[in-house]
């Protein structure tokens, strides 16, 4: 998978943490079995940047531990099918993940369990949601995103 990770925090995050996620979003594009040349992004920040993100895009008005961006690609920009071969050459963009490592670092502790799971549950979580699982109606779609989430991340290591 092509990961771009951008770090807005201010502090950092560090290197160890950096290569998790890209260690456990790779596993986890395994486990859906994703083409190799997916492409996405991951970018870290603080409470107020992600604050505004939600204000901005979901209307709401406080800040939220993950927010995923997926891009919807309906194949309208392209004129002609692609044959098979230029199809597995073509990467897909599956969309953009914003975490708050303010809020990773608080659940955490919240939930008492250490920040590496918490980091690895959101982006987990937002990467289902870039793969079209949602949790917004409870009920069946609740429960297989739930239980792949968890799945993915026992069967990865990140246990709580």
């Amino acid at each position: 998978m092509d990961l771009a990770i951008i770090d807005q925090t201010k502090d950092g995050v560090s290197p160890y943490h950096q290569d998790l996620v890209r260690s456990v979003l790779n596993y986890a594009g395994h486990y859906l079995k994703l083409p190799e040349n997916t492409e996405m992004s991951v970018t870290f920040m603080n409470n107020d940047a992600i604050h505004e993100y939600n204000k901005q895009y979901r209307g709401v008005d406080k800040p939220t531990d993950v927010i995923s961006f997926a891009i919807e690609e309906d194949g309208d920009d392209l004129p002609v099918l692609p044959d098979e071969e230029m199809a597995e050459t073509l990467a897909k963009n599956i969309g953009d993940i914003l975490v708050s490592i303010d809020i990773v670092d608080t659940q955490a502790d919240y939930l008492g369990h250490s920040f590496e799971r918490e980091l690895g549950f959101l982006v987990v979580h937002g990467f289902l949601h870039l793969n079209g699982y949602d949790h917004m109606d409870e009920g069946p779609q609740e429960k297989e995103m739930f239980e792949l989430q968890r799945k993915i991340l026992d069967d990865y290591g990140l246990e709580r």
